[in-house]
């Protein structure tokens, strides 16, 4: 069960706030839709439930509100908008990765897609989806970890009649189950054929909580549509004749050539246009919808076309309004068979049509105090009940459809207390990190893509340098000039870790109800191994691509294993993996991909500069020596000779870039530590 309590908005500048007091329930095992015109606030609503939007109210899932619930996405799937992801990525390979930050088994992935009817599919890139292979791919996101309740926000919008049909009747098995499923929508017509109860909205503010019986009784109503060159002449006499023959029959105006009767049929309509010999154009039954906004421009427009006809005296006790208050006719809802869910096995039963009652639709109070819930079932029939009847004539009209006094008034005396504030919390962190970041980094192209052009790139330049002759072997290796601050394998691990923070933030890898992507110390972890094996492994390629090619062009002289291969190929290691983490750790602290490589190109270029001229300044002691130094400290003789990798590091270490790649590491992970526990302090 869903259960708001007092959501409210935070103001805009002179605006008032798009969401004021809203409190309402969707019960377990129903289908609840939350109706209301565009900018009505549904949206808004929405996010105030799933704490992603800051305001005031509280929402509670099955008794305890989202961010007390240790796995949120195992207890409520949730459907914003278009699937977060990258564009390049595959249907499957986004279930799989979300399996992992779910902390679900990776066989639930196909589970979902044979559930939504997309397996065939499933090695489609998202860029390539239509709007209802989309919508189908986002249900599957909320569904991956078998939630107990689902909340949508406009599922159907932009999707055929037959694709939102199939949603729909998904919706109706998983409520079927004993889930909850709440979901917004503007069409008051496909509320009332899809969901059990309907939540209206109007800016801002429920004004109806209602079974799906009182809301087709009272805000749907079966219309002919007429269009006519002669539409107000008709209008007029279609009154005249309904109050002869005292039927309860509205005309409304629409503008131009079109006129809206409600209360007739299209014989009746026909036979006055023929004896009056009057042009129809169009004559057409329709389900009209009266709208969550109050109908006072119709009645307006009625009244004008009243005041057009000529007065006719009438015969006492007749009924003088062309417009009465007769209680309309329950529209027969035909609600489709829904499948089942493939993990059930099982046909949804046919839901029964609600049994039709008499009643007057009266807004209900809304109470801000969180010991009650309002806007229930149990308070809007007794409110039906107790409501007086509507006399008839104009006064009838908008007595019903407008609030009464004593209804819509606020309760007298003490106000309650303001509901408690809701604080925006960040995305939670995947339950198995490690998991999640190898099928992130695997999932696209674009990280091979940047490894075959480091490879071919560096293949290149050690041609070059071989042809020259001037190069040492370690560089010419590496394929590291003189010339450049850093070789391409370098560049390209920094790209490569830039990637796995950068690209998260341009398309969110998580689940889009918990925000972006989380800056955890167990995400970054994961990550900064997965960035360290990918650097790893591009430092051994470009090696050995660049030595077989150099093998093949000019034989083994180039080729041959140096004495302290050892430590030289430690300390290219530590070069390749501390731009990688360069990479990462800036990504993350400026949510950038370009912010990642600029960081790791800041290290030579302006680092490297800056530390050695700060060290050939004048002063009274200088750290002349100190490569040395450090090597001599190495010399002690430590077991199984790791001395010599000592060495290496500590050599690695004293070298300018060295030295300036570890100083910005250090600034990074300090940025990065500052911004991930500033949140947790506020």
């Amino acid at each position: 069960m869903i259960q708001a309590f007092g959501l409210t908005s935070n103001p805009r500048q002179e605006l008032p706030p798009a969401v004021d007091d809203v409190s309402f329930e969707a019960p377990t095992g129903r289908v609840t839709a939350l109706l209301g015109a565009r900018a009505s606030g549904k949206t808004t609503a929405v996010r105030l439930m799933l704490e992603l939007q800051q305001g005031r109210g509280i929402t509670h899932f099955r008794g305890r509100p989202l961010h007390r619930i240790p796995h949120p996405s195992q207890e409520v799937g949730v459907l914003l908008g278009e699937v977060q992801g990258h564009p390049s990525r595959t249907v499957r390979g986004q279930l799989r990765m979300l399996c992992a930050a779910a902390g679900v088994p990776v066989q639930r992935a196909d589970e979902v897609l044979e559930v939504v009817g997309i397996v065939s599919l499933r090695e489609q890139r998202l860029c390539t989806l239509s709007r209802g292979m989309d919508r189908r791919l986002g249900l599957a996101c909320a569904l991956l970890a078998d939630p107990h309740t689902l909340v949508l926000d406009g599922p159907a919008d932009g999707l055929s009649a037959r694709e939102g049909k199939w949603l729909h009747g998904i919706l109706r098995a998983h409520a079927s189950l004993g889930g909850t499923v709440l979901f917004t929508t503007h069409d008051a017509k496909e509320a009332a054929r899809t969901a059990d109860r309907v939540v209206t909205l109007e800016e801002g503010r429920v004004i109806a909580d209602q079974c799906v019986a009182d809301f087709s009784r009272t805000r749907l109503r079966p219309r002919v549509a007429v269009r006519s060159p002669h539409a107000t002449r008709l209008g007029v006499l279609l009154a005249k004749e309904a109050r002869a023959t005292q039927r309860s029959v509205e005309v409304v105006n629409e503008g131009g050539n079109r006129l809206s009767v409600y209360g007739s049929n299209c014989a009746d309509i026909g036979e006055t246009a023929f004896r009056h010999s009057i042009l129809v154009h169009q004559l057409a039954d329709e389900v009209g919808d009266a709208g969550p906004a109050v109908s006072v421009p119709a009645r307006t427009r009625t009244e004008e076309v009243r005041a057009a006809e000529p007065t006719v005296p009438q015969p006492a006790g007749a009924d003088t309004s062309s417009v009465t208050d007769a209680p309309l006719p329950v529209l027969e809802l035909s609600e489709e068979t829904a499948a089942l869910s493939a993990l059930a096995r099982a046909h949804a039963r046919s839901a029964q049509e609600p049994p039709q009652s008499t009643g007057t639709f009266v807004s209900l109070p809304v109470d801000a105090d969180l010991g009650g819930a309002s806007s229930s079932a149990s308070a809007s029939a007794s409110a039906s009940a107790s409501a007086p009847a509507p006399p008839s004539g104009e006064q009838g009209t908008q007595a019903s459809r407008i609030p009464s006094g004593p209804a819509s008034a606020p309760p007298p005396a003490s106000l309650s207390p303001l509901p408690p504030p809701i604080t925006t919390h960040p995305a939670p962190s995947p339950l198995r990190p490690l998991r999640y970041e190898v099928r992130r980094a695997t999932g696209i192209a674009t990280g091979y893509l940047t490894a075959a052009a480091v490879l071919v790139a560096s293949a290149i330049v050690a041609v070059l340098l071989a042809r020259t002759g001037r190069t040492p072997q370690a560089h010419l290796l590496a394929a590291w000039p003189q010339e450049l601050p850093l070789p391409p394998a370098a560049l390209g691990a920094g790209l490569l870790g830039a990637f796995a923070f950068g690209d998260e933030f341009r398309h969110p890898a998580l689940a889009a109800d918990r925000g972006t992507v989380p800056r955890r110390l167990g995400l970054l972890c994961a990550k900064l191994v997965v960035a360290a094996a990918i650097a790893v492994s591009l430092a051994f390629l470009v090696v050995a691509s660049d030595a077989v090619l150099l093998h093949l062009v000019y034989g083994e002289e180039l080729t041959k294993v140096p004495a302290d291969w050892l430590s030289t190929f430690a300390s290219w290691l530590a070069l390749v993996v501390g731009c990688a983490w360069a990479g990462v750790l800036a990504a993350g602290v400026f949510r950038s991909t370009t912010a990642g490589l600029a960081a790791v190109l800041a290290v030579p270029i302006l680092v490297v500069p800056l530390l050695q001229k700060a060290l050939e300044g004048p002063s009274v002691r200088t750290a002349a020596g100190l490569p040395s130094r450090l090597r001599d400290l190495a010399l002690v003789h430590w077991p199984f000779g790791a001395e010599r990798v000592l060495a290496a590091g500590l050599r690695m270490i004293a070298q300018p870039v060295g030295s300036a790649l570890m100083l910005s590491l250090t600034a990074l992970l300090c940025a990065y530590l500052l911004t991930v526990l500033r949140p947790r302090a506020r």
